[in-house]
């Protein structure tokens, strides 16, 4: 039998209590909880006697009908607030009360609960004020120590009066073909995840104190979307993961063998690096990857001096043998014209590198070489032979398949202006006592054909203005050079008959006419232009190579015939095979 006295214990749960739906529990009185005792609460709790003289008198023993009708009105709303307060609370954490500060005492001020003007009223109606409606609380040994479970946001949520109580009703399940595809996923018990619905329901029902609205679901789509971005996520990490590694580490790709039928031509530009050309040589098929190109480059001897130009290669090439076609400069798809080449040979080999018909460059060179691009001092004397001879700039000239020989020869023409006037050709050609400056590359031309290095090319020149002075009483104004009769015969002879030279009656012959010839007989490389617009000034007006190799100069006759006798004696030797 439960204990009802202010001592520890429960209120009556058992509906066989006799005290079970007493009238005079209020949800008032249940909020109130701990109110000062007086008048006949002592009566009440006669095993309490300590507690009647303290409190006897301190409260009105009866309601009148004013207050009875507030306490009655006051009920309801307490009973509505407790609904509410239950509904919202429901899953909320059931934290432990904090025992509130008795500042009471034995002065009759009570607890402040914050109930205004049904405090008195409350205490009179219910007298189990005191019990504890848990358990597991403690109440103490007077109503200063007993706890205010009902006041705070965090306290527990009042019970319901013994008149109120019931059992709550099973919630309706709802049809799983009714329910919305997301909600048919969720475990029973299962709760939103934004905590605006109370947690621990069974799926489909309705929450309480609401008004039958269905629990927020976790959206399927929502789950969906999260689980592949993790997945893309991850995917994506690992594909790049496994690409770093294999680069890092791996064999680079590569083709086999020499290639397929299909030829390609790639052009490789000034200063690219090898990584450079291996992109390049990948983006047109010729090699599975750019770092397979310049792993064989450095692998094999001179792969890091590949020079610069157009190539002709096959399609899906093994990376080594680009390379071994790379550094033979035989398989460039250019042409190089050398320095002091004579046009007739540059003619024949753009015939030969482009595979047209022999002589179909120099006819186009001759027809065409006002509209090729020449300055407008080069080409105005009627004597010369070929206009565009001195204005094929010695170079390298990458072809491609657009390339035709009146394309090669006005590129040509281009760089060879463009660089005599970087040099200042026609401003020095005054300077130099020369007529105009078609001359000045008439005379590196000759210096050109005539001597074998930078030192020979300014003493060679030196040689050319002194021989053309009014004052050269020696050699009487002709140049005398076998490069010239050598032009016009379309030779390139060093022993030919000296006399039979000197009657040979031709404008460019410099050993039967006096000063320059009409043009230049050869072109001749900035080297030696360089060396003809600045002369040694040493006087040398003779000049021999004995051995075939070293030119030396001197500046009397009668030390040039010395070093001719002994020239003669050389070749004569050779001659008899000594």
């Amino acid at each position: 039998m439960t204990d009802y006295g202010r001592g520890h214990g429960s209120e009556p749960w058992n509906p066989q209590d006799p005290l079970y739906g007493d009238q005079g529990w209020t949800a008032h009185q249940t909020q109130q909880a701990q109110v000062p005792y007086g008048g006949d609460l002592q009566q009440q709790y006669p095993q309490e006697p300590q507690y009647q003289q303290q409190f006897a008198g301190q409260y009105p023993q009866q309601y009148d009908e004013q207050a009875y009708a507030q306490q009655l009105q006051y009920e309801q709303m307490a009973q509505q607030q407790m609904a509410q307060q239950m509904a919202a609370q429901q899953m909320a954490p059931q934290p432990v009360a904090p025992q509130p500060v008795y500042e009471g005492g034995s002065n009759g001020q009570g607890w402040d609960t914050g109930q205004g003007q049904y405090a008195a009223a409350a205490v009179q109606a219910d007298p189990y004020a005191g019990a504890d409606p848990y358990a597991q609380q403690t109440v103490g040994a007077y109503p200063g120590e007993a706890p205010d479970l009902y006041t705070t946001a965090e306290a527990y949520p009042p019970p319901q009066p013994p008149g109120l109580r019931h059992l709550e009703p099973e919630p309706v399940e709802e049809p799983l073909d009714e329910q919305e595809p997301e909600e048919a996923l969720l475990p029973a018990g299962g709760g939103s995840d934004d905590g605006d619905e109370p947690r621990g329901r069974r799926a489909g029902g309705r929450a309480k104190g609401g008004k039958g609205g269905k629990q927020k679901k976790r959206g399927g789509t929502a789950c969906l979307v999260a689980a592949v971005v993790i997945i893309g996520v991850v995917g994506g990490g690992g594909y790049y993961g496994y690409n770093y590694l294999h680069d890092r580490f791996a064999p680079a790709e590569d083709f086999a063998g020499e290639g397929t039928e299909e030829i390609v031509e790639v052009e490789i530009p000034k200063d690219a690096g090898l990584g450079a050309m291996g992109r390049i040589l990948k983006q047109a098929g010729v090699v599975a990857s750019a770092q397979a190109f310049v792993d064989a480059a450095k692998a094999k001897p001179g792969g890091q001096s590949i020079q610069p130009g157009v190539y002709p290669l096959k399609k899906k090439m093994s990376a080594a043998a680009a390379v071994a076609v790379m550094i033979d400069p035989t398989k460039l798809n250019v042409i190089t014209i050398g320095e002091g080449w004579r046009n007739t040979k540059i003619y024949e080999a753009i015939d030969k590198k482009l595979g047209k018909p022999e002589g179909t460059t120099k006819d186009i060179a001759l027809r065409e070489s006002k509209n090729l691009g020449l300055p407008a001092w080069a080409g105005n004397n009627p004597k010369i032979i070929d206009p565009l001879e001195g204005f094929l700039l010695p170079a390298r000239y990458d072809l491609k398949k657009e390339s035709t020989p009146e394309s090669l020869l006005r590129q040509m023409v281009k760089n060879a202006a463009d660089k005599y006037a970087e040099m200042g050709v026609e401003a020095k050609a005054k300077e130099l006592n020369l007529e105009n400056p078609l001359q000045v590359i008439t005379v590196a031309s000759l210096v050109n054909a005539e001597g074998k290095n930078h030192d020979d090319f300014r003493k060679m020149s030196e040689v050319v203005y002194n021989r053309l002075k009014k004052t050269n009483d020696v050699t009487n104004q002709k140049i005398e050079f076998d490069s010239t009769y050598n032009y016009v015969k379309n030779q390139s002879e060093i022993n030919f008959n000296l006399k039979e030279a000197q009657k040979f009656d031709n404008p460019y012959n410099t050993h039967f006419v006096k000063g320059l010839p009409p043009g230049p007989i050869g072109n001749p490389g900035t080297d030696a232009v360089s060396a003809t617009l600045n002369p040694d000034h040493g006087g040398w007006m003779f000049f021999v190579s004995v051995d075939g190799n070293k030119t030396t100069f001197t500046k009397t006759y009668d030390e040039h015939l010395k070093l001719v006798a002994e020239f003669q004696e050389r070749q004569a030797q050779k001659k008899n095979g000594g």
